[in-house]
C-alpha cells in the first residue's frame, strides 16, 4: 500500500482541488481528508455517509454544587474567565484542570467531551476517511490520526493499494498527524512570496522525517519570475517539480459544479497539467496505473 500526502504551507494554493483530481484520476483508492478544522473536500467528492465516530479530544471542567463551597476560588483562579457565578463557560473553558486543582471541597472535575466526528463515506472514486473539528475544539491532531487510522482500515478491508490524504495547511501538530507513514508528499504552492516561503517550510518538514516530496506549482503563470525561483531553489534542495499547472477559469467552474477539473473539463490546461503531475507520480512510487 503506498500513501501519498497532498499538502501546502498555507492555505488557498489548490491543494483540495488537486487531491480530488488525483482521486478521479487513481480510479479506485482511498481518501483520507485529513484538513479536520476546516474540512472542503467533501464538497467535491459527495461523500455518502456509511458511519459516524464520536471523537472526544478534550475535557470540560464540570461544578458539582452540592459540593461547592462557593468560595470562587475556582473563578479567580482561572485565566480563561470560564467560570462565571460558579457556571462553566463551554466555549471558554480549556480544561486546563486549575479550577478542580484548586478548588478546597473537591467540587470540580474535568470531563470528556464530544469534540468533533469521524466518517466512514463512499464516493465515486473509493471509500472515503474524512472528520469534522467542532467550533472551539482543539486536539485536531488526535482527530487526524484517527482519520489516517480509518483509512489504513479502509485500504485493507477493501485490499485497495493507494491511500490519498489530502493534509491540512502549515506545518503543526495536525500536519505531522497527515504525514507520519506516507510514501510521498505532494507540496502544492503558487508563485507568491509567502508560497515560496511556506513551501521552504514544509520541504523542511518532510526532510525532517525523511519523506521524499515533490512539488507542484499552482497557477504558474501569474509571476514567471518567482515561479523560475522556485524552480531554482527546488533543483538545489533535489526536489522535484512534476508540474505547472496554469491559470485556468474551468477550475472555478469545476469547483462550483462540485466535481474535480479532470472530470468536469478533461481536455483543459489544468487537467493536462494534473494528469502529468498524476503520472511523475506513480513512475516515483512504481505503480503501474492499469494495475
Amino acid at each position: 500500500m503506498k500513501q501519498i500526502a497532498i499538502v501546502s504551507g498555507k492555505g488557498g494554493t489548490g491543494k483540495t482541488s488537486l487531491a480530488a483530481s488525483f482521486a478521479a484520476l487513481a480510479g479506485k483508492a482511498v481518501v483520507a481528508d485529513c484538513d479536520v478544522d476546516a474540512a472542503t473536500l467533501h464538497l467535491l467528492l459527495d461523500p455518502k455517509v456509511v458511519s459516524k465516530q464520536e471523537f472526544k479530544g478534550s475535557k470540560l471542567a464540570a461544578i458539582e454544587e452540592g459540593k461547592c463551597a462557593r468560595c470562587r476560588t475556582c473563578e479567580k483562579a482561572c485565566r480563561y474567565h470560564a467560570i462565571c457565578n460558579l457556571e462553566v463557560n463551554p466555549v471558554l473553558c480549556e480544561g486546563c484542570g486549575v479550577c478542580a486543582y484548586v478548588c478546597p471541597a473537591g467540587a470540580i472535575q474535568l470531563e470528556e467531551r464530544a469534540s468533533g466526528y469521524a466518517y466512514i463515506s463512499e464516493t465515486r472514486y473509493g471509500p472515503m476517511s474524512h472528520a469534522r473539528l467542532q467550533a472551539a475544539q482543539a486536539n485536531s491532531g488526535k482527530l487526524v490520526a484517527l482519520v489516517r487510522r480509518n483509512a489504513d482500515l479502509l485500504a485493507k478491508r477493501w485490499g485497495l493499494d493507494i491511500v490519498l490524504i489530502d493534509g491540512p495547511p502549515g506545518i503543526g501538530c495536525p500536519v505531522i498527524a497527515s504525514l507520519t507513514g506516507v510514501d510521498l508528499i505532494v507540496a502544492v504552492t503558487e508563485p507568491t512570496f509567502s508560497g515560496f516561503h511556506d513551501l521552504d517550510r514544509v520541504l523542511d518538514l518532510a526532510r525532517h522525517f525523511g519523506i521524499e516530496s515533490s512539488v507542484v506549482i499552482n497557477m504558474y503563470d501569474i509571476n514567471v519570475e518567482n515561479t523560475e525561483s522556485i524552480i531554482e531553489s527546488c533543483r538545489k534542495s533535489g526536489v522535484r517539480v512534476i508540474a505547472k499547472i496554469p491559470f485556468d477559469p474551468t477550475v472555478t467552474e469545476s469547483m462550483v459544479a462540485g466535481k474535480a477539473v479532470v472530470e468536469h473539463s478533461p481536455d483543459c490546461a489544468a487537467s493536462m497539467e494534473i494528469r502529468r503531475a498524476w503520472q511523475a507520480i506513480m513512475s516515483t512510487l512504481r505503480i503501474d496505473e492499469d494495475s
